[in-house]
């Protein structure tokens, strides 16, 4: 089973972007932004793909297989070292 990363924020402005939250938006490469900068900054285009990003789903804490308490978000926070505005 192929699962999503969930990274933990937004590579533009490096919100945190917990793994319940519907704030989180997502491309195909699971390059993983916030709402607001999707919006305001990128227009609903991945700066790094061209593709659109769309709402990251939420995985439950628990459920039929295992949730969050299985398979847990990562921690590894990847940040655009030139932001947003320059894409």
């Amino acid at each position: 089973m192929a699962l999503l990363d969930l990274r933990p924020n937004c590579e533009c402005c490096n919100k945190d972007l917990p793994p319940d939250t519907h704030d989180a938006m997502i491309c195909t490469y699971e390059c993983t932004f916030c709402r607001d900068c999707t919006e305001t900054v990128l227009h609903g285009i991945c700066p790094n793909c061209s593709g659109n990003l769309t709402q990251r789903p939420v995985r439950p804490l628990t459920g039929p297989v295992g949730g969050l308490a299985k398979h847990p978000a990562s921690t590894k926070r990847v940040l655009k070292k030139e932001g947003c505005s320059s894409s």
